[in-house]
């Protein structure tokens, strides 16, 4: 059964009031900044997608196919008999701190790695068709989606096989010794070399104005928190979350 709960009368909104000239400005500030990394990962996307499409236009697809049947025909032979059940998860982003990505939950899961050397987001289509040999050959599947790309795989972990495909590239580098890897830079024919370089120092400069955004919006949001906070009755708010969740469980019985 839905029902509203109140929250507001854990603030203290008289005392609050004082400091209401504050608040609107951090809010002011924290939500300015986060439109300039809005704005400035717009273009760095724009610049790349140019870039991708430049490359892609030379790439040895036939080559990567023949790669990819290889690997399924060795790494696929057995069958799962699990669901085949996939969980779409992200591995990382560009966050305040730079980009983060978390390859130690690849290596937690999946002892043996193929990371596919990928510049210029030629992988996708490769994971995808590993993904669905893994599905079909009933194997649970973790797909990581390309965070800037939602129809693009970037990474792909098959705990039960302990296997996992993961994509490296300048920026979200696995940084560690894999065993294999697919050089797919080197199934391209990259034309106009200087004017890629050029698109890829302007990427790296307007995801950089992104970070700086990012912190600001962090600094103007921790400082916004810093003001209402000791108007917040945090030990009702707990209290109430703890009923709340046993009448929610009360249902389970």
């Amino acid at each position: 059964m839905d029902r509203y709960v109140d929250l507001g009368r854990f603030y203290d909104l008289t005392a609050a009031k004082n400091s209401a000239g504050e608040v609107k400005a951090r809010t002011h500030a924290y939500k300015a900044a986060y439109v300039r990394a809005y704005h400035n990962l717009k273009a760095a996307r724009q610049v790349e997608l140019d870039a991708v499409a430049s490359v892609a236009k030379s790439f040895d697809a036939e080559r990567l196919d023949r790669r990819v049947k290889g690997i399924i025909a060795r790494e696929f032979r057995a069958r799962g008999g699990q669901r085949g059940k996939t969980t779409r998860r992200f591995l990382g982003s560009i966050t305040h701190k730079g980009c983060v990505w978390r390859f130690d939950s690849v290596d937690v899961l999946c002892p043996k790695v193929y990371e596919f050397a990928d510049t210029w987001e030629l992988a996708g289509g490769a994971l995808a068709r590993l993904h669905a040999a893994a599905e079909e050959r009933g194997w649970d599947t973790v797909v990581c989606l390309a965070p800037e790309d939602l129809s693009r795989v970037e990474h792909l972990l098959v705990p039960g096989l302990g296997l996992a495909f993961v994509t490296s590239c300048p920026g979200m580098d696995y940084g560690k010794k894999p065993y294999r890897r697919v050089r797919l830079d080197a199934m391209a024919e990259t034309e106009g070399k200087s004017r890629l370089r050029f698109q890829t120092r302007m990427v790296a400069l307007l995801r950089e104005e992104a970070v700086d955004a990012l912190k600001e919006a962090k600094r103007n949001h921790d400082a916004l928190e810093a003001v209402y906070n000791p108007y917040v009755d945090f030990d009702g708010v707990r209290a109430q979350a703890a009923l709340e969740a046993g009448r929610l469980l009360s249902y389970r019985k």
